[in-house]
């Protein structure tokens, strides 16, 4: 009898080819997904902000119809008379960028908005949030 070889298994594994050909097709998928993944989460931002607006509008209001002057910011965190703060949570908010927001007086009696600097956490510019928002004359 003749001895037998042993079968050599050729060693499974992946090529330096196909794992090029993976790489590729990721990074093709990943340059279609990443930029609308990161509009989504602008917009989020936008719609946490304008949300948050309306809310710190509505709290600095009742403020102002109930004590007769226009809030600062850090007046809504503090409880009224009946031991609730006029905005939840104990602390000034601060927008999805991290700034604070900011109450304006406006013209007339009892009247303001509310500000967010937006994204380049800079005053007066193009990206600033405001609610009400204002009529231009």
């Amino acid at each position: 009898m003749t001895p037998s070889v042993p079968n050599r298994r050729r060693e499974r594994g992946f090529t330096l080819v196909e794992i090029m050909v993976v790489v590729v097709i990721i990074g093709l998928l990943a340059t279609l997904v990443v930029p609308a993944v990161m509009g989504r989460l602008a917009q989020g931002e936008e719609s946490k902000a304008q949300a948050d607006l309306t809310a710190i509008y509505s709290a600095a209001q009742n403020y102002a119809l109930v004590n007769k002057r226009i809030p600062e910011i850090e007046e809504l965190t503090e409880p009224d008379s009946n031991g609730h703060p006029w905005i939840e949570g104990g602390q000034v908010p601060v927008d999805p960028w991290n700034n604070p927001y900011e109450i304006r007086r406006l013209e007339g009696r009892l009247r303001f908005c509310v500000v967010s600097w937006g994204p380049d956490a800079m005053p007066d510019t193009e990206d600033d949030m405001i609610y009400p928002v204002q009529k231009e004359s």
